[in-house]
């Protein structure tokens, strides 16, 4: 049970995140707002949910949302990553947050060959 509300929680958060600011770089940049469409269709909510509970908190994420995040691309999961990372509240440790994304990267390239 405490897993599932840490699980509400992060995606309370990264909702938050999305509504606050996508309009913002929407209107400065196109190009960016169509990357992020772009993106967001290529992987599930909830592996979604698992990445950033993985690169921002300590979970551990499964085989096929390691399958999905490859599929998304580097791209894709280094713009989600650094975009949420950005935020005021989250710079202050956005190297750290950026190391554990290109863990969680090669981690799941590794896991994708393998299959």
């Amino acid at each position: 049970m405490a897993q599932f509300n840490s699980q509400i929680t992060m995606l309370f958060i990264v909702v938050a995140l999305v509504c606050a600011f996508v309009p913002v770089y929407s209107v400065e940049d196109s190009e960016a707002k169509s990357l992020w469409d772009t993106c967001l269709v290529k992987i599930s909510p909830k592996c979604a949910l698992d990445i950033v509970a993985v690169v921002f908190g300590n979970a551990t994420i499964t085989d096929s949302c390691c399958h999905d995040l490859v599929q998304e691309g580097k791209v894709c999961h280094d713009n989600l990553i650094k975009y949420i990372a950005d935020r005021p509240a989250l710079i202050a440790r956005e190297t750290q947050y950026l190391k554990k994304s290109d863990d969680l990267w090669s981690h799941c390239v590794a896991i994708s060959k393998t299959a």
